[in-house]
């Protein structure tokens, strides 16, 4: 655990995002390297289904990892007040209502996944691996919300780094997991989906046998949780905007899915390794931002608002030059790094195109998203949500579909950076109001 509110804003924010940086990295390694395996094991149909199924998954649990990020905030700001009481509460009803969570998606995501794919026009000889390798990652979804949602509550406490040691053996155990059941074993796109979930089972295994016999607070048993229907309101109330927001992101995910899909398996199938390329890519801004919240929570908890903006300028200072670093690597080298994945020469041009046109604006990306992040940390979610949907439903799926009936394909990429600019626009002008500052679940003195 790690106290936030006093000390050097900069290094202190620079020294719990690093180990989230390092997590978030080896948390997009497992879709990487499932792709690497599985295009080169199997091929560039099996890619695009593996691609394929990553919107619809995020459908199905967008919602679930709002309210857990909800419940995080909630546990910054109790901690930052040192009400460790209400600490344990919320934790006890974060584990509660994500297994109640994880019984539903689990049972939807069985009985859904073909449909959806069918709603989404997959071409036919994508559908049967697409299906079978949802409902694998279905069936054992609730390993995942455990996983992740005990991650969360450390980092609520403070604690970044222990969230990644368990990240590091979850990755290891993947690779060498899918390598094995999908290049020595045979079992196929099966066999990556098995990895995935067997690879988490281990990491929440072990998270939950070393914080039950290091942590008082964290103690993860059955009996004796309780059930706090106060904290749960207020974890709703900051994590459901933010939840819906994940949700309806992901729904103009799958949206853009369906305009990708009407171009046929190459396009799928570049668009599948360049967004898991992409998403790699944006991990400091994702990780900087949630440090960012975490610092913002616990601030506002011990009533110190005069810290966050000086947070704020020294972490859009460090994820500035992070952003610009990967934005010149992808750039000169991302036409190689998608040789990794195939050897079809047309999947690797149509890959690098995309990351050429998003990845010169990927410093509108970050600047949203630190911004973003210090709304949530105050507990302001409702407002960011619709600035959301505004730039997601509004601009960039609407114009991606007329786009690419004019320019093909590229319409869809350039589409993608002009819904970052209107969201940062909105974000960064929500901010200037200072309204936020009167969102959060513990008070303090709005004449400090």
């Amino acid at each position: 655990m790690q106290d936030l509110t006093i000390g050097k804003e900069g290094k202190l924010i620079f020294g719990f995002a690093a180990p989230m940086l390092l997590g978030n990295i080896f948390q997009q390694l497992f879709s990487v390297v499932d792709s690497i395996v599985v295009g080169n094991f199997i091929g560039k149909e099996a890619l695009a289904a593996v691609g394929a199924s990553f919107p619809i998954i995020f459908v199905m649990v967008s919602l679930i990892i709002g309210l857990v990020m909800g419940t995080t905030v909630v546990i910054a700001q109790y901690f930052g007040a040192k009400d460790f009481v209400k600490v344990k509460r919320a934790i006890d009803t974060m584990y509660i209502s994500s297994l109640v969570a994880g019984v539903i998606v689990t049972i939807a995501g069985l009985l859904l996944a073909r449909p959806i794919l069918r709603l989404l026009g997959l071409p036919q000889e994508i559908m049967p691996q697409a299906t079978l390798y949802l409902r694998i990652y279905f069936s054992g979804i609730i390993i995942f919300f455990g996983y992740n949602g005990t991650s969360a509550i450390l980092r609520g406490l403070g604690d970044s780094k222990t969230p990644l040691y368990f990240l590091i053996i979850a990755t290891i155990a993947n690779i060498i997991l899918v390598l094995l059941f999908v290049g020595v074993f045979k079992w196929g796109i099966a066999g990556a989906a098995y990895a995935t979930l067997l690879a988490n089972g281990i990491a929440f295994g072990l998270a939950i046998f070393w914080l039950n016999k290091t942590h008082k607070l964290i103690r993860f048993a059955i009996r004796g949780m309780h059930f706090d229907r106060e904290i749960f309101i207020h974890s709703v109330r900051i994590g459901l905007p933010t939840g819906i927001q994940q949700t309806f992101v992901a729904l103009g995910n799958l949206a853009l899915m369906g305009i990708v899909n009407t171009f046929g398996t190459n396009v799928i199938a570049g668009f599948s390794v360049a967004s898991r390329l992409d998403s790699l890519a944006m991990v400091p801004a994702m990780s900087f931002s949630q440090a960012l919240s975490t610092f913002v929570g616990q601030n506002i908890g011990a009533n110190k608002i005069e810290r966050i903006r000086t947070g704020l300028i020294s972490t859009v200072k460090m994820s500035g030059i992070v952003t610009i670093v990967t934005t010149i690597v992808i750039i000169l080298w991302g036409h190689l790094i998608m040789s990794l994945f195939t050897n079809d020469s047309e999947v690797i041009r149509i890959g690098d195109e995309y990351l050429t046109i998003v990845s010169i604006f990927y410093i509108l990306f970050t600047l949203m998203f630190i911004f973003t992040g210090i709304m949530r940390g105050a507990g302001d979610t409702l407002i960011p949500m619709f600035f959301t949907l505004i730039s997601l439903w509004i601009i960039r799926i609407p114009l991606a579909y007329f786009l690419s009936g004019k320019i093909g394909a590229a319409g869809i990429w350039w589409a993608i950076p002009a819904g970052w600019f209107v969201g940062l626009s909105l974000v960064f002008f929500y901010y200037r109001t200072g309204r936020w500052k009167t969102r959060s679940v513990v008070k303090y003195d709005e004449n400090l």
